[in-house]
């Protein structure tokens, strides 16, 4: 390893030469209190940025041990410091000049979401921090600007390390506060087995969003206030005893008006199964981490799935045991997300009646009159939905505000009026007696068959060169094949997404043997990340600092939604 001076030197000795000399900045270099690492040197101003990496060893940083003696505290104390560093290294951002991305520092910002990111990793040992960035090394045309990079790893990262990654310069009670959620949240999640339920919504939440693209709590709205029939205590390690609304396992539907805050209610549980950061104000909002959203989603690629539970006797003789299409309707997406949302092991379904297939949800008596029911291909899921829980297990939470089908079938019934949630159960029966569900049901059906396997390609990245690119929140390609993810609403942050292509590389290309099952190949590759860290899915000669953890969830249906993979 060599010495900050070294580095300096070696900045004077390049400067005003061509771009490519930054090369030999490549490597580790000792400063007084951290180690800087330059992993990759990008080879022209106007490339991808280059990636730093800094590292501030355990006794030097200072955090006690019980600040991450487990999983939760360390993603909690990660994500803190993260949020930190981002936003003191926001105020040295292009302020050297230059051509191109000169000057750029940059690192992952976290959102209201607490996820495990490369982005800041600390050792469960040790107790060291490391930070993983970009910097747009700067250049005068083509040319080294290499006083303004001495500027920018002399001056300006030195301050940021200092006021963010020592505990010392850090406000202690901040710190404390941010592991202690993260313990209660896990705490609240582990609690919801224990008493039957699949989610809580703590008394005092704030919901709604500042606007329909923030994720800011909205300034003067109505706090949460659990009704008195559903409320449940539940005592923290820090936090003490906390009220709220407990969702107990089973049916759970929830109704009323326009614009009385349904989906706001539903958008809070969908994104329980993630903690929150403190000020979010669904801090305490907790849903089983297994829980999947599921909607209609036309035009999806659907391969080798059953959903004979719910589509059987196509006019066009059309196997619905191994159902595939390129380009599926709005019932046949929404039967697949079903049974793919149970391939995966979710226990909880969240469901708006907005987002779902009108015909796959309902067929009311009038209809089935004229359409009868052996001419009809389509079982509704308001007639499976009670099977999913007493067969299988698995708990629905839907949002209906116009069809009264569900009131027969859920098991506890939530009004939102003006944001307050209701209590209705008993009221809603009572009037549902007066309008009855068409005579006849669907017969039970035995459990679809999980076995599907990923057929190897030989031509995938056979010249060992493999692109991958995200767009946005919208989706990922790979070698110019484009994974659709719109649909996917849990999923939080774009460094998810980077994620995701990394996986489906790996998978691609390590574990496609047309040998081990759909769910063996996910178990194999969670397992991989478990005991070998996401290193091991990565490959190539630095870990990027740019990736976000996903649920086992939002893997399969990665996969599921890859054209170019063979089920």
């Amino acid at each position: 390893m060599k010495s900050s001076e070294e580095l300096r030197s070696s900045l004077r000795r390049i400067d005003r030469k061509s771009y490519p000399a930054y090369k030999q900045l490549k490597g580790e270099y000792r400063f007084a209190r951290y180690r800087l690492g330059i992993d990759h040197v990008q080879g022209d101003p106007f490339a991808a940025p280059s990636k730093v990496r800094i590292e501030v060893e355990g006794g030097q940083a200072g955090f006690a041990p019980e600040l991450y003696d487990t999983k939760e505290k360390k993603t909690a104390l990660e994500d803190f410091l993260l949020c930190g560093f981002s936003a003191r290294l926001r105020e040295f951002s292009f302020q050297t000049k230059g051509s191109g991305k000169s000057g750029l520092m940059a690192v992952s910002h976290p959102g209201a979401e607490v996820l495990e990111r490369t982005g800041c990793r600390i050792d469960g040992q040790s107790g060291g921090v490391t930070i993983r960035m970009e910097i747009g090394f700067p250049a005068n045309g083509r040319t080294v600007n290499s006083r303004e990079l001495e500027k920018i790893v002399f001056d300006f990262l030195p301050r940021c390390v200092e006021k963010t990654l020592f505990y010392p310069a850090l406000d202690g009670k901040k710190v404390k506060q941010a592991v202690e959620l993260a313990e209660d949240q896990t705490a609240i999640r582990r609690q919801l087995g224990e008493k039957g339920l699949v989610a809580f919504v703590a008394n005092g939440s704030i919901l709604p969003r500042e606007t329909g693209v923030s994720k800011k709590p909205m300034k003067d709205a109505v706090p949460f206030q659990s009704p008195k029939e559903m409320e449940v205590e539940l005592k923290l390690p820090n936090y003490g005893n906390i009220r709220g609304m407990g969702i107990r396992e089973g049916i759970t539907l929830i109704v009323g008006g326009g614009y009385h805050g349904k989906s706001t209610l539903l958008k809070a549980l969908e994104l329980g199964v993630y903690n929150h950061r403190s000020g979010d104000g669904r801090e305490y909002v907790i849903s089983l981490e297994s829980g999947m959203k599921i909607r209609a989603e036309d035009g999806r690629s659907v391969k080798n799935v059953d959903i004979s539970m719910f589509i059987n006797n196509l006019p066009n003789g059309k196997d619905t045991v191994h159902f595939q299409t390129e380009d599926a309707s709005g019932s046949t997406s929404q039967a697949a997300n079903v049974v793919e949302a149970m391939e995966s092991g979710s226990r909880l379904f969240f469901i708006d009646e907005d987002t779902s297939a009108t015909n796959f949800m309902v067929r009311d008596e009038l209809m089935q009159r004229v359409v009868h029911r052996e001419s009809e291909p389509i079982t509704p899921f308001v007639e499976r939905v009670g099977e999913f829980f007493e067969k299988y297990g698995i708990s629905t939470i839907l949002v209906a505000g116009s069809s009264g089908s569900y009131f027969h079938k859920a098991d506890c019934i939530i009004q939102m009026n003006r944001y307050e949630p209701v209590e209705i159960t008993a009221l809603a029966k009572e009037e549902a007696k007066a309008f009855p569900l068409p005579a006849g049901a669907a017969e039970p059906i035995a459990r679809p068959d999980f076995n599907r396997v990923i057929a190897p390609d030989r031509k995938f990245g056979a010249d060992g060169r493999i692109k991958m690119k995200t767009m946005g929140m919208d989706g990922i390609s790979i070698n110019r094949d484009t994974i659709d993810l719109r649909y996917l609403e849990q999923l939080v942050d774009t460094e998810q997404l980077c994620t995701l292509a990394q996986m489906m590389k790996y998978i691609r290309l390590q574990m496609a043997d047309g040998k081990r099952s759909l769910r063996e190949t996910i178990d194999s590759v969670l397992e991989t990340l478990a005991e070998d860290g996401i290193e091991k899915i990565c490959g190539g000669s630095y870990l990027p600092g740019n990736l976000a953890m996903v649920r086992r969830q939002e893997l399969f249906a990665c996969v599921n939604r890859w054209r170019e993979l063979k089920l």
